[in-house]
């Protein structure tokens, strides 16, 4: 029977079925990081061992100050809290943990799969929604809550029912400046944000298999903001060559026979999906969001719409409330919207590919505004050190910071007063995301340095130009 890539690796981990369908899944990897820090403490009062700590790896990435260096640099409460319960819980239930001094720290969805944890035909789960970011190394990986971080660390294994399967093809060949946030921002307009609920999106076509491995980081990194439980694409040489070598992955024989394994994981010419999407490449733009979800997105050339063109009530009424809470007017030319801080980083843009592309742009430039710059771990940091781009983003007036996830969470010191307006690297626009009353709009790195050296969402592509 043909079978698509998720159904694949999902069948090999099934340990049992319930009669209702759900299924016991055994879970391959565990990554943790300090928000679930209380975990710990609830296993032990409940008499239970950490099942398989050779397969949980922790690290710290939420509650660190971007300015911080050591324990000592965060301030006095529950943020030093989290992390140091996580370090001490390490080496208590005998898991891998990077802590805040060592390079290979960083945010958890950036760790993974640069220390080779991640790998294709896993299944993965985190304690965060963004967790399908590492399904674009060809896995099963998804977010879990509280109650299932502790059932997985006791476990191994979650129960689970199987998602549909959607599949969106992304054909011909993306434009100059148009990059995998581009991308996936406009899948998200497409189908809308609640459009993958209920499914495992595999994502295909030409523009996907041209496209590097970070790129897809990103566009699976977000396919929780189309309401999907997971994303996915299939390993390719690309793949395998961006595994290899890594610290945690096969070696020798076992790497042969790794590989052998993962070269047949693509979906049968002739699966069943629930849902078929395409979009054509070509037709793709540099994206910029102007309302407070991911699916309210447009190219930087339009303008900001009007509800009165808008025949559903509720969807205008939503719209009005959106233009309201951002302090926009319809018509009104994106590109006429300044900004009052830019943040470039997150789990959805953090690689050393999207500190070359911001740094692309701001190269021999001004930034007009407050500009973070945050890699997403000490490895990627010091990557982009060696290659002199930390003197670029200096050079040009921003700030170059330590790893974590900084502004797009806003729980660590990094965020917006009331009123700011972003352009952010990051996955969420909601409300108040970035702070109390803050306005967030999401670009790629690219377009978040254009818009950090010119003051307002600028098409990257007209930068370019003028060099």
């Amino acid at each position: 029977m043909a079978k698509t890539l998720f159904e694949k690796i999902w069948d090999e981990h099934v340990i049992t079925t319930r009669e209702d369908g759900d299924v016991l899944l055994y879970i391959d990897r565990h990554l943790i990081h300090d928000l679930h820090f209380r975990a710990f403490g609830m296993l032990k009062a409940k008499g239970l061992e950490i099942r398989e700590p050779d397969k949980l790896f922790g690290t710290p990435d939420h509650s660190i100050p971007t300015t911080a260096k050591v324990l000592q640099d965060i301030p006095e409460g529950e943020m030093r809290e989290t992390v140091e319960v996580l370090e001490k819980s390490a080496e208590e239930f005998g898991f891998t943990h990077f802590p805040m001094t060592d390079d290979r720290h960083g945010i958890v969805h950036v760790v993974g799969p640069e220390q080779g944890i991640t790998l294709p035909g896993l299944t993965l789960v985190c304690g965060d929604s963004h967790t399908s970011t590492h399904g674009a190394l060809g896995c099963i990986s998804f977010g879990i809550g509280s109650t299932e971080v502790q059932h997985t660390l006791a476990t191994q294994s979650l129960w689970l029912r199987k998602p549909k399967t959607m599949r969106i093809n992304i054909t011909g060949r993306l434009g100059f400046g148009v990059s995998g946030k581009d991308v996936i921002l406009a899948i998200i307009r497409e189908i809308s944000a609640a459009g993958g609920t209920g499914y495992s999106i595999e994502y295909a076509g030409s523009a996907i298999e041209a496209m590097s491995m970070e790129g897809r980081m990103t566009v699976c990194n977000m396919s929780i903001e189309a309401g999907a439980r997971s994303g996915i694409i299939a390993p390719d040489d690309k793949t395998i060559d961006y595994c290899a070598g890594r610290p945690y992955a096969p070696k020798e024989k076992r790497w042969d026979e790794a590989v052998a394994y993962w070269r047949t994981l693509s979906s049968d010419d002739d699966a069943y999906y629930d849902k078929e999407v395409t979009l054509d490449g070509d037709a793709l733009a540099p994206m910029v969001t102007w309302g407070n979800s991911p699916q309210w997105a447009l190219p930087v050339t339009e303008t900001v719409p009007d509800p009165a063109t808008e025949s559903d009530s509720l969807v205008r009424a939503d719209m009005e409330a959106t233009l309201d809470y951002m302090d926009l007017k319809p018509g009104m030319p994106l590109s006429d919207i300044t900004v009052d801080t830019v943040f470039i980083g997150a789990c959805t843009n953090s690689r050393i590919e999207d500190m070359r592309a911001a740094a692309s742009v701001a190269k021999g430039r001004r930034a007009q505004v407050r500009t973070l710059v945050v890699p997403g771990s000490g490895l990627v940091k010091k990557q982009a050190e060696a290659e002199g781009l930390d003197r670029i983003f200096i050079d040009a007036g921003m700030e170059w910071r330590e790893p974590g996830c900084s502004m797009c969470a806003a729980m660590n010191g990094d965020m917006l007063a009331p009123g700011e307006r972003s352009a952010s690297t990051s996955n969420r626009n909601f409300r108040g995301r970035q702070g109390l009353d803050s306005r967030t709009h999401l670009v790629s790195p690219a377009m978040a340095a254009a818009a950090s050296v010119t003051g307002r969402f600028t098409d990257v592509r007209k930068l370019a130009e003028e060099k």
